[in-house]
C-alpha cells in the first residue's frame, strides 16, 4: 500500500490553491463608485499580461477577537513590466481595512521596495489608503517608518513614482512626499496629515478635504504633487509617460528614441520683444528646440514663473529650467527655488542633462519674502546647480540679472557650455535700476532729468545691456541667433556625453533646508 501525506489527494490540494486564489483576489466591500480595484489598476499600468503578484497569500497576525484576516492584507505587490521595462508595483486596496497599513500590509511593501532595490528597477507605488491600522497599535506605526527608511535608501538609485487615486492621510502621506514624482487625480485624491473633522475639534477652523489636500490645492498651493490627471486613467498614462523619460536606476541611462524634430528655428528671431517689459512664452522656444515640440512639464501649476520640464532632443532625455517671462517676469521666488531646485538634483542623480533657459530678474525682494526665507530657501537651487555633476547647457535669452544670472545655469556654477541670444542683458542690475544708483546726483542736480535720464539709459544698454561684456570674460561660450538654438545645444550635448566630474569624497552636503 502506498503512503500519502497531508490532506487530500494532488487534485484536492490544486483545487484548494483555485480556492485559495479566489479568496485572494475578492473585494473585502463594494468599491467606491466609478473607481478600478487595486488589480484593476495595476493591469491598467502595466505590460498585458506581465504582472507577477508576490506576497497574495500574507494575512494579518491574529488580533483579540477579530476574525478578520483576508488574504494580501489590503495591499497588492508584484512586478511587471511597463513598455517592456521592468518595473515594481504595490496597490492599496481600500476594501480591505480602507486600505490602511498594518504590519503584514507594510512588511509586504517593504519586502517589494527591498526586491525593487535589488534588482535596480523604478517602483510605483498606487496609493489609497485612511492612514495606519488603528487596531494594529505600534505595529503599523513601525511599518511606516520601515517604509519611509526603503524611501530614503531608494532615493537616487531607483525612480520611485506615488499615484494618489484616494485618501492619502496621516503617516501615509509622507512616504509619497520622499518619492521623487507624485499623480494626483482632479476630484479623487486628497492628500494631508490630518483631516478636516480632526482639525476642527483641534483648532475650530472649518474646511474641506479638496480645500486641505485636494489634487488642485496639491499642485497649486502647496507643491505637494506633480502632475494633476483628470482620471485614473489619465493619471496611469501620465506614469508611463513619465517613465519613457527615465533610467531604470542610476547606473543605467535613460531610453534612447529615433530622433524627433523641430519647427524651422527662423520663427525664434521674432520671440522676443523689442521692448524689455513686454512678455513672452518661454515654452514658445522651448519647443522650438526640443524633439517634436513635446514637454512634460512638471509642477506645471505650482510656481509657474519657472518651467520644469522633461523633453528629449536627438531622442535623448533631458531636463528642462526655464524663466517664464509670462509669470512674473520670470522672477525666482522662494516657491520656484524650491520647485527648480528639487527638479535639478533629480535630474543630476539620475543622469539626465539640464538645459536652462535663461530671462531672469533677480531673485524676488519684499519684506514677505525675506521673512519668509528667501536667502535660505532661494540658496537651494544654487547648490542644486553647483552640486549638479551631468552636463549643463545654459541659453540665456533676455534679461539676466544679479543673483538670477548666477543661480540659473551661469559657468561659475559649473556650466558646461553657456550660450547667449544677441537680445540677452548680463548685468547686476537692469538700466532703469543702475543708473538711479549711479547717477542720482547728475539727476538731482540736472535741469532736465528726463533728457539727462534718457541719455544714461541708452549708454547703459549700449554697454552692460548686452551679451558681449560676459563674452569677452569667457563667461559666455557664443553668442548665437536664435535660429541656430537647436543645433548649437544639441552640438553641445553631443560633446557633453563623455563628461567625468570627480566630486570629492564625503558623506553627502548639507543644503540648505
Amino acid at each position: 500500500m502506498t503512503a500519502t501525506h497531508g490532506p487530500g489527494s494532488t487534485a484536492e490540494r490544486v483545487a484548494g490553491l483555485a480556492s485559495r486564489r479566489d479568496r485572494a483576489v475578492a473585494p473585502g466591500r463594494p468599491r467606491r463608485r466609478g473607481e478600478f480595484s487595486a488589480r484593476e489598476r495595476i493591469e491598467r499600468l502595466v505590460d498585458k499580461d506581465s504582472f507577477t503578484e508576490t506576497g497574495q497569500f500574507v494575512r494579518a497576525r491574529p488580533i483579540g477577537q477579530d476574525a478578520r484576516r483576508p488574504y494580501g492584507d489590503g495591499v497588492v505587490t508584484g512586478y511587471g513590466t511597463v513598455d517592456g521595462r521592468q518595473v515594481c508595483v504595490f496597490a492599496q486596496d481600500s476594501t480591505v481595512f480602507g486600505g490602511s497599513m498594518g504590519e503584514a500590509f507594510g512588511e509586504k511593501t517593504v519586502a517589494l521596495m527591498d526586491l525593487a532595490l535589488k534588482t535596480g528597477c523604478p517602483v510605483i507605488g498606487l496609493n489609497d489608503s485612511g492612514g495606519a491600522r488603528i487596531q494594529e497599535g505600534v505595529a503599523a506605526l513601525a511599518l511606516y517608518a520601515e517604509l519611509v527608511r526603503r524611501n530614503v535608501k531608494a532615493s537616487g538609485v531607483i525612480p520611485q513614482l506615488s499615484v494618489v487615486l484616494g485618501p492619502c492621510a496621516g503617516g501615509a502621506a509622507y512616504s509619497p512626499a520622499i518619492t521623487d514624482f507624485t499623480v494626483m487625480v482632479d476630484g479623487a485624491s486628497h492628500m494631508f496629515v490630518t483631516g478636516p473633522d480632526v482639525i476642527e475639534t483641534v483648532t475650530g477652523e472649518r474646511t474641506t478635504a479638496e480645500e486641505l489636500g485636494g489634487a488642485r490645492t496639491s499642485n497649486t498651493v502647496n507643491g505637494n504633487a506633480h502632475f494633476l490627471a483628470a482620471d485614473e486613467e489619465d493619471a496611469l498614462d501620465t506614469v508611463r509617460d513619465l517613465l519613457s523619460y527615465l533610467p531604470a536606476n542610476n547606473l543605467e541611462r535613460p531610453p534612447e528614441y529615433a530622433p524627433g524634430h523641430a519647427p524651422p528655428g527662423a520663427g525664434l528671431d521674432e520671440v522676443v520683444p523689442d521692448r524689455l517689459g513686454e512678455a513672452y512664452d518661454m515654452r514658445d522656444i522651448l519647443r522650438a528646440v526640443v524633439d517634436d515640440g513635446e514637454l512634460l512639464q512638471v509642477q506645471e501649476l505650482f510656481a509657474p514663473n519657472i518651467i520644469c520640464a522633461l523633453a528629449r532632443v536627438e531622442g535623448r532625455s533631458v531636463g528642462v529650467v526655464a524663466n517664464q517671462p509670462l509669470r512674473a517676469a520670470g522672477v525666482l521666488d522662494i516657491d520656484a527655488s524650491e520647485k527648480a531646485a528639487r527638479f535639478v538634483r533629480f535630474c543630476d542623480a539620475f543622469g539626465i542633462p539640464l538645459l536652462t533657459f535663461a530671462d531672469v530678474p533677480g531673485y524676488l525682494s519684499g519684506v514677505r519674502q525675506e521673512q519668509a526665507g528667501i536667502i535660505r530657501r532661494g540658496a537651494k537651487l544654487l547648490y542644486a546647480y553647483a552640486e549638479a555633476t551631468v552636463p549643463k547647457v545654459t541659453v540665456v535669452v533676455r534679461k539676466a540679472y544679479g543673483g538670477g544670472y548666477a543661480v540659473m545655469g551661469s559657468k561659475h556654477l559649473g556650466a558646461d557650455v553657456n550660450l547667449a541670444w544677441p537680445t540677452a542683458r548680463i548685468a547686476v542690475m537692469g538700466a532703469e535700476g543702475a543708473v538711479g544708483v549711479l547717477h542720482r546726483r547728475e539727476l538731482a542736480a540736472s535741469n532736465d532729468p528726463e533728457a539727462l535720464r534718457a541719455r544714461l539709459l541708452a549708454a547703459y544698454e549700449r554697454t552692460h545691456g548686452t551679451p558681449y561684456l560676459a563674452a569677452e570674460r569667457g563667461y559666455v561660450d557664443a553668442v548665437i541667433a536664435p535660429r541656430e538654438t537647436r543645433e548649437q545645444v544639441c552640438r553641445a550635448l553631443r560633446a557633453l556625453r563623455g563628461k567625468r566630474a570627480p566630486m570629492p569624497e564625503r558623506r553627502h552636503g548639507n543644503i540648505p533646508l
